[in-house]
């Protein structure tokens, strides 16, 4: 992710999320945080998802993962997660972990499918309404290191 894909970035979030990241976050993410790492995916050159992580030691935080509403269903959100936990790996992280909105069953899937299994509730820890969220961790497999990129 550069700072000339904020814009689009913005966009994706404001169609994803009901408390979307701001400018500010995410210039700050790119510019001042040494433990972040953010991608996007593209489709023919047109940015249509992203996610970020938190590197700090041997364990990975992700902080974001969208994808534009009219290119899901693609498989690119497994793609993005995969490429963020190549890339985790290749940083030097054992373990990945987030928060998911406990009624986002949708995500939930997709991160058990990659691996993430429940380890407990954030209570209300959305600011935008309250919702709990999930705990969800993954034991990172060093070989996934071999599908990442120096990249990023």
């Amino acid at each position: 992710m550069h700072l000339s894909d904020i814009d689009r970035i913005l966009e994706i979030e404001r169609q994803s999320f009901s408390a979307p990241w701001s400018r500010s976050a995410f210039e700050a993410e790119l510019t001042r945080n040494h433990f972040a790492k953010y991608i996007v995916v593209e489709v023919n050159g047109y940015v249509v998802g992203h996610a970020g992580m938190w590197i700090i030691i041997d364990e990975a935080h992700i902080t974001n993962i969208a994808i534009d509403p009219a290119y899901r269903g693609r498989k690119l959100g497994e793609q993005l997660l995969a490429r963020l936990m190549a890339m985790a790996v290749w940083n030097g992280a054992e373990r990945m972990t987030l928060e998911v909105r406990v009624s986002n069953k949708a995500a939930q899937s997709l991160y058990q499918k990659m691996g993430f299994q429940n380890h407990g509730i954030r209570k209300a820890y959305y600011s935008d309404n309250g919702e709990d969220a999930l705990i969800m961790w993954a034991n990172l497999d060093p070989k996934q290191k071999e599908s990442a990129t120096m990249e990023g």
